[in-house]
């Protein structure tokens, strides 16, 4: 009882930080995407140009439905820019379609931390779906079926918890790989003259008001995976 107290105690600050996180990301695009670029340069002549002058041909730019929807498909070899980025000359707009690009450039320069996060990815998806229904009905069999040849509900527990672990593992992984890809995405608009070093506070405040998102699903992330160890650790108690 006393766990799951402190659970909840730890659990709200941790979802106040992330609504915050989420928040400020959202007004600081807004701000700064009324700030037009002095080159003009739209999201999508942002991401075409930074490619092609980097030996890049091969990943299309294409326009997906939303705000703030940008991501980078590996496997389809495609940008994905935002109705918020595609076709606006802001400098949040060339911030964001730079910082995908330096996801593109990782994977040409065989950046480790992405082939991590990379590998991870299939088995994060699937383990993020089953961990916690696999916890709750192992912990139900292990209350109930007190008397069974072999502790399966036990070992359900310990399965949910190793996939949620991967989930947490991913989570970590991905904050070096964004971090890593904003840095590529400020240096690559100062080198191709897309933003000028007036401009560039602008777009790093951006960068790293997004960057504060994974920051925060981080820290759900292990104290859920803490409460999901608490749980193993009473199991073992009762054993």
């Amino acid at each position: 009882m006393y766990e799951y107290l402190l659970f909840l105690l730890l659990l709200i600050p941790c979802l106040i930080f992330s609504g915050w996180a989420s928040a400020r990301v959202s007004r600081t695009f807004t701000a700064y995407d009324c700030v037009q670029t002095r080159s003009c340069m739209t999201g999508y002549d942002t991401a075409v140009r930074l490619m092609s002058r980097r030996g890049v041909h091969d990943i299309s730019v294409n326009r997906v439905d939303g705000k703030l929807t940008d991501h980078y498909h590996p496997t389809k070899k495609q940008v994905n820019l935002s109705m918020s980025s595609y076709g606006s000359a802001s400098v949040a707009a060339v911030a964001v379609a730079a910082h995908e690009v330096g996801h593109v450039m990782q994977k040409k320069s065989g950046y480790v931390p992405y082939k991590i996060r990379n590998v991870l990815v299939p088995v994060t998806n699937i383990g993020a779906r089953l961990a916690l229904p696999l916890v709750i009905v192992g912990v139900l069999l292990d209350l109930f079926l007190t008397v069974t040849p072999m502790p399966v509900g036990q070992w359900l527990v310990y399965i949910g918890i190793a996939l949620y672990g991967l989930s947490t593992l991913f989570m970590l992984v991905t904050l070096p790989v964004e971090y890593n890809a904003s840095r590529r995405a400020k240096k690559m608009l100062i080198e191709d003259g897309i933003l000028t070093q007036e401009e560039l506070p602008g777009a790093s405040k951006v960068l790293s008001a997004a960057a504060l998102t994974y920051v925060a699903s981080l820290l759900v992330s292990l104290l859920y995976f803490l409460r999901f160890a608490m749980i193993f650790l009473s199991l073992l108690r009762r054993r």
